[in-house]
């Protein structure tokens, strides 16, 4: 019979879970936030050391792997922080704050936070486009929420705010929140983030027609006419990929996180991507996808004021 994955030493110890992390952030032995160098640190092991405390012998200052990452000022436990890594990662359509505080046995304000600090670890920032030669990108918009402030009108989404995403086939996605949503708004996020050799599948909307000139192709499906895919010779002309995207992203967000407020949604919209470019389909399973996870934790501290505002599970 399989054991699970939590009766592993890392979520049970916390020797262990301190061990595992600088397993994975110093490979070649402990880095001193305060001077950078590497390997002249010694281990403190006095009654009154905390687990994972170090010494550097250059500059004779005490530091833990904490130091400079998401887990920086935080009393909670360490094999605390690899668990929810693990939930929040292997949770297909994310796990609310409510249940990783039952779960971990934290107050609700500490898992909201926590959770936060993960979304934080989840952004890659990558700066590379997507696509290229011979790759599709597939690009659509959905709307989700409401603008702070804005009226609600009827069957109108003035209020609500706009997301972008770009998925490569068989590869990555990327999610932008705009502020705007006309098409001088959208036009520059798309030049930036996918390679002009790439083919673009679009649906019918207007402020695709012109930046879809710049690329190898621009292919579209008329939504209006219940058109949603067809082929051209062996090309599969669709935006079915990135809608696919938008049925899981929908699905968390109203069914488990039910709210969100528009200055956290960059997160959000990090965490779906994430677990949408490192998902099992490209061979990452949990445990993978936790660890690149926890691979993105160092120079991300987040506060937790500056993450308070409105909005949250």
């Amino acid at each position: 019979m399989a054991r699970s994955i939590f009766s592993q030493p890392q979520f049970n110890d916390e020797a262990a879970a301190y061990a595992y992390v600088e397993a994975r952030l110093w490979p070649d032995g402990p880095i001193c936030p305060h001077c950078g160098v590497i390997g002249k640190a010694g281990k403190l092991s006095g009654k009154t050391d905390r687990i994972g405390s170090y010494k550097c012998y250059a500059c004779r200052k005490k530091f833990s792997v904490k130091v400079g990452t998401i887990f920086e000022s935080s009393h909670i436990a360490m094999r605390d922080w690899l668990t929810a890594i693990h939930l929040l990662c292997s949770s297909k359509k994310g796990i609310s704050a409510n249940q990783l505080s039952r779960t971990l046995g934290i107050t609700l304000k500490s898992a909201w936070f926590v959770a936060h600090r993960i979304r934080e670890a989840m952004r890659d920032g990558a700066l590379a486009p997507l696509g290229g030669e011979g790759k599709t990108i597939e690009a659509d918009e959905t709307y989700i929420g409401n603008i702070r402030g804005a009226p609600k009108r009827h069957r109108n989404v003035q209020h609500k705010n706009m997301v972008l995403t770009l998925v490569e086939r068989g590869g990555s996605a990327r999610s932008f929140h705009i502020d705007g949503k006309a098409i001088s708004d959208v036009m520059p996020i798309i030049r930036e983030n996918v390679a002009h050799e790439s083919r673009i599948n679009t649906d019918e909307a207007k402020h695709y027609y012109d930046v879809g000139k710049e690329y190898a192709a621009h292919e579209t499906v008329n939504h209006a006419r219940e058109e949603y895919a067809r082929k051209d010779g062996a090309r599969l002309i669709s935006t079915n990929t990135v809608e696919g995207y938008y049925s899981i992203f929908k699905r968390g967000m109203k069914g488990v996180y039910q709210h969100c407020g528009e200055r956290h949604l960059h997160r959000y919209l990090a965490e779906f991507d994430f677990r949408y470019s490192n998902r099992a389909r490209l061979g990452i399973d949990d445990q993978a996808r936790a660890e690149r996870a926890l691979s993105g934790i160092v120079g991300k501290r987040l506060t937790y004021r500056v993450s308070l505002g409105a909005g949250g599970e």
